[in-house]
């Protein structure tokens, strides 16, 4: 590898000054960084961005391209729980992940997914044992256990989750947390266990209790969560015990920023540069112990030249020492891989989504929040007709279902209200945690013809609005696409527009349906086995009285 150099003005964010230097790097390494009287450069050096919590899988994309998409934004190195196609293939999908990912200059480090399932109130494709957690963390390329979001299993002692939470203790590889709306004894019990971060605060109370109880916090801020606003005077508060994830980032959002804004934000609500430098680049490098350098001699050249420390826009982008990205334009080629999935089930009928009265009058029907995992019950008349529940489109009462694609079963099929669709249906193979096919229509033809065509693909994102199907496969796990990054990002904001067009008022009604059969955030959602409510954890009648 060449040498080369590199003039600017230097952040030096461990001295918490800004100098004009040069910075030489040799294989890959930064050798010396030199201070000069004055600099011709304009742009600022500084360390790369690092996404503290993402599953690469929201992006619908693989890691490699990934990677292509998010090196233009500064990011040189991820936090990744590969849990998502975990629950599809088991450790061959996390296996697969790691190697695509280690094919481009990118630093992803993945964790040894610890629920998978992550309960047993649905149906996912795979187990991954304490055993195969040791397994897992065994290897020096997984640097931590993903997120533990069965914190009752925590909170009461169950033994195979304790075993596992023993097994990352003896590797001394950090844990990290999941638990929205956790506090008081249950918070404490959890903490103590030893998870060192928590990714699912929605209000400042509940964040700033975790970090009493010793948890850092990451402040999420991606395409479907959004807690910016809520935990962001926490950067100066505790700016040790604060990292950034964007959790769930979807392409047409990764093509146009990642960390770097919600840094730009940071600085716009006045906090330190520094304070904002550290939470962004510095404290996931050294609270996961990853080799990822931070702009100090002997470090890998991990670094960024930036037009300035307000915007971060970035000019420039290196991976160890590699130009990765230049101008906006990502330097990184596209890789070859072969495909891998698991698509057991095969196509349904319009009757198989019928829903017989019981005589009851009212149902527990799902209000999905946009821009929200969590959702809201309500109890709202049911239209009956011949006997059968229908649609109240009028009402804005639509059909949800979801389909077990690892297991030839009835769909289980609820109600919802938000969505709007006033035709058709839309049906996905990206339903957290699990990931069967969810989808939500106006009747149960529509939701038939969507449902199909997903299991025609194997995989896929598809719209249908009455007459005309449309499709974005996603032959990978049925959960990304083999595609360019950037086309798939086209795709995706092209099938989102459709849907607003059907009706629907959500920003991204493909991202909100894609967590409706997320049973581990509340309050009520959809599994492949019915009704289920997330604080109580336990299944609940659809009709009521």
């Amino acid at each position: 590898m060449k040498s080369f150099e590199l003039e600017g003005k230097i952040v030096d964010i461990h001295n918490e000054r800004i100098f004009p230097g040069k910075v030489f790097v040799k294989n890959g390494i930064i050798e010396k960084i030199e201070e000069i009287e004055d600099s011709i450069n304009l742009h600022y050096i500084m360390p790369g961005f690092v996404d503290a919590h993402v599953h690469i899988e929201s992006s619908m994309i693989v890691p490699s391209e990934f990677a292509r998409l998010a090196v233009v934004h500064g990011t040189v190195a991820t936090v990744s729980d590969p849990h998502e196609i975990a629950n599809v293939l088991g450790i061959e999908g996390i296996r697969f992940m790691i190697e695509n990912g280690g094919k481009v200059p990118f630093k992803f480090n993945f964790g040894a997914s610890s629920c998978v399932p992550a309960t047993t109130f649905e149906t996912a494709g795979a187990t991954i044992s304490a055993d195969e957690i040791e397994q897992l963390l065994a290897d020096d390329r997984i640097k931590y256990m993903s997120e533990m979001m069965n914190f009752p299993g925590v909170i009461y002692d169950f033994p195979d989750v304790m075993e596992k939470i023993k097994i990352a203790h003896a590797s001394g590889k950090p844990i990290d947390g999941h638990a929205p709306g956790l506090r008081g004894d249950g918070l404490q019990k959890y903490a103590s266990a030893g998870i060192t971060t928590d990714h699912e605060s929605f209000t400042y109370d509940e964040a700033k209790e975790k970090i009493e109880f010793g948890m850092k916090t990451l402040i999420r801020e991606g395409t479907a969560a959004k807690n910016f606003e809520a935990l962001h005077a926490l950067i100066s508060e505790h700016n040790d015990m604060v990292m950034f994830c964007s959790d769930d980032k979807h392409p047409d959002d990764l093509v146009l920023n990642h960390i770097n804004k919600i840094a730009s934000r940071a600085i716009a609500k006045g906090h330190d540069l520094f304070d904002v430098l550290r939470v962004s680049c510095v404290n996931p490098v050294t609270h996961y112990n990853l080799d990822v350098g931070l702009l100090r001699e002997g470090d890998p050249a991990d670094l960024v030249l930036v037009n300035n420390l307000t915007d971060f826009d970035v000019f420039r982008t290196y991976v160890d020492g590699v130009l990765t990205s230049e101008n906006g334009k990502s330097l990184i080629e596209r890789v070859e891989f072969a495909n891998l999935n698991q698509f057991n089930c095969s196509p349904k009928s319009a009757s198989d989504f019928e829903i017989k009265s019981n005589g009851k009058s009212n149902l527990n029907v799902i209000e999905a929040l946009d821009g929200e995992l969590i959702t809201k019950r309500i109890v709202f008349p049911a239209k009956i007709e011949n006997n059968l529940l229908l649609s109240d489109v009028e009402n804005d009462v639509l059909k949800l279902t979801v389909v077990n694609r690892y297991e030839d079963v009835k769909p289980a099929v609820a109600f919802i209200r938000n969505f709007g669709l006033k035709r058709g249906a839309i049906a996905s193979s990206v339903g957290h945690d699990s990931h069967n096919i969810t989808a939500v229509g106006v009747d149960d033809e529509s939701l038939a013809i969507a449902v199909n065509a997903v299991i025609k693909l194997k995989g896929g994102m598809v719209l249908y609005d009455g007459s005309e199907t449309y499709e974005i496969p996603l032959p990978v796990a049925g959960l990304m696409s083999d595609g360019d990054g950037y086309i798939v990002a086209e795709q995706y904001a092209t099938i989102s527009r459709k849907a607003r067009e059907l009706g629907s008022p959500l920003h991204s009604p493909f991202m909100t349906l894609s967590f409706m059969a997320l049973l581990v955030i509340p309050y009520i959602k959809l599994s492949d086995k019915g009704l289920f409510d997330g604080e109580k954890f336990e299944f609940k009648e659809l009709q009521v009285l």
